[in-house]
């Protein structure tokens, strides 16, 4: 499905990877490793208040591109990032990070991914609501 805010469409519910997320997420699937090219390419949609569980690209890399709402992007360690339409991310192989939407604003970002993901815990309840 498209929409005026989300020109790449959201796509399905996301409940293939729904044990990897607090709240409810969309994706949709625009090119696969099965396409003979060596990474994916995805359309991630979060709901407000949306966000993925800890993870890092054990032998890969993941660059995400802003494209509608606000959200944020964490590395292990650092602060957090507020995310906006046009903001890019560059996600190097191995570092562990968290990505989603803001409190009260759903999110979207075309997510370039190489290789498997290993996946964490989730960000703690508090930390998400501490965010500014």
């Amino acid at each position: 499905m498209k929409n005026d805010k989300n020109i790449f469409g959201i796509g399905q519910e996301n409940v293939d990877y729904a044990q990897y997320f607090d709240g409810k997420s969309f994706l949709n699937g625009l090119i696969s490793p099965q396409d003979n090219i060596p990474f994916s390419v995805a359309n991630v949609t979060f709901e407000p208040g949306c966000r993925n569980h800890w993870h890092a690209h054990t032998d890969g890399f993941q660059i995400l591109l802003a494209t509608s709402g606000e959200g944020w992007y964490q590395e292990w360690g650092q602060k957090p990032q507020k995310l906006l339409p046009g903001d890019v991310v560059v996600v190097k192989q191995g570092i562990k990070h968290w990505h989603g939407a803001a409190k009260n604003s759903s999110f979207s970002h075309l997510a370039i991914t190489q290789g498997p993901t290993e996946w964490y815990e989730p960000l703690s309840k508090n930390e998400y609501d501490n965010l500014d």
